[in-house]
């Protein structure tokens, strides 16, 4: 298989089109222009349509329409475009409506800056919209998982019928990597679109999707059902990558771009001789606490490392229930620099050093 140049814009898109998505409503802003770029170019080769909104909050609402008529369709944006579009991935998630959403994050909060951050994370995972929803959650770190994980995201989102979040930031966005592309494989048992609004065709059913129940206690039942679907997330679809944590005295946390730094400090941990290992989290929600449970149950300290204040270490923090330590390292949004591994691999040496 031949392998490209490409950026990781580039591979959300390529990746797109390869799976399937036919429909893409989206508004320019940077650092995730090359995705709608590429699509206008690109989808109309494959009879795809391409629009450019007037807004973030028209083209999420473009988007909730092409899923209810079965398309694959996507969106995307960068973060305070994706607040916009808040309101528009509640209404798709009470409407139970697959769907794309990718976010290449930039700085903030407010209008902020264009460098990279990781600060969307409690809005991506913790429902950023009104009703307490969730939704699939995937952070790439790698022009190869922007391709893959797109892929993936569409995939999910139809099996379970819940809007799918691409979580990247400028880093991830604008390198260039080597990619190799491969063909898409539709999973066997991926349910078909029953439920989708495509006129009548000859049934005597009429087909609804909606977010407004009002009947006498219509509304309960179908957020209970709501929530089973995300613990059946929660049992089957949890991702991550854990690498040499097998022999490991010491775990570093850490997702999308601030984990390739982190593995850099990592190996050169274990150069120095110090069983170091690193848990990297692919799936955001659903979130592998069992991972990270199983590790507190060895009694390994961990180091979470962000390109925020400190969010994930939330949710590693719960995940240990209070077993052992987790400090945090984080670099604030808009520092305009990323940590380096040297930084990293002092704060491991120092955390490692008061756990003696």
């Amino acid at each position: 298989m031949k392998r490209l140049f490409v950026k990781g814009n580039e591979a959300v898109a390529m990746g797109a089109i390869e799976a399937g998505c036919r429909y893409y409503f989206g508004y320019p802003i940077t650092p995730q222009s090359d995705i709608p770029e590429y699509i206008a170019r690109e989808i109309p080769k494959v009879g795809g349509v391409f629009i450019q909104a007037e807004s973030e909050i028209a083209s999420i609402n473009m988007l909730l329409g092409a899923s209810a008529s079965g398309a694959r369709a996507m969106t995307s944006s960068s973060s305070p475009g994706i607040s916009l579009k808040q309101e528009g991935i509640s209404y798709m998630s009470g409407s139970e409506l697959p769907g794309l959403i990718v976010n290449i994050c930039r700085s903030g909060p407010g209008l902020g800056g264009i460098d990279a951050s990781q600060a969307d994370y409690f809005q991506s995972v913790k429902g950023g919209g009104h009703g307490g929803y969730r939704i699939i959650v995937l952070a790439p770190d790698s022009v190869q998982e922007m391709y893959d994980l797109t892929m993936l995201a569409f995939d999910l989102s139809d099996r379970y019928r819940v809007p799918a979040l691409l979580l990247a930031d400028a880093v991830i966005g604008q390198v260039k990597e080597a990619l190799v592309p491969h063909p898409y494989v539709a999973p066997a048992d991926l349910p078909s679109k029953e439920w989708a609004v495509a006129g009548k065709q000859g049934r005597s059913d009429q087909r609804i999707v909606k977010s407004l129940y009002l009947g006498d206690g219509e509304l309960e039942a179908h957020n209970w059902r709501l929530h089973a679907k995300y613990e059946e997330l929660k049992k089957h679809e949890v991702r991550f990558e854990a690498y040499q944590t097998e022999d490991a005295d010491f775990v570093v946390t850490a997702f999308g771009s601030a984990a390739r730094i982190a593995k850099s400090a990592v190996m050169m941990a274990r150069e120095a001789g110090l069983k170091v290992g690193l848990l990297r989290p692919v799936t955001l929600f659903p979130f592998p606490e069992q991972a990270l449970s199983e590790l507190a149950d060895r009694g390994i300290p961990m180091l979470c490392v962000e390109l925020n204040t400190g969010q994930m270490v939330d949710d590693v923090r719960l995940a240990v229930k209070c077993r052992v330590d987790v400090a945090f390292y984080g670099r604030a949004p808009g520092a305009g620099s990323l940590p380096t591994p040297e930084e990293i691999f002092k704060q491991i040496q120092k955390n490692m050093a008061a756990k003696l």
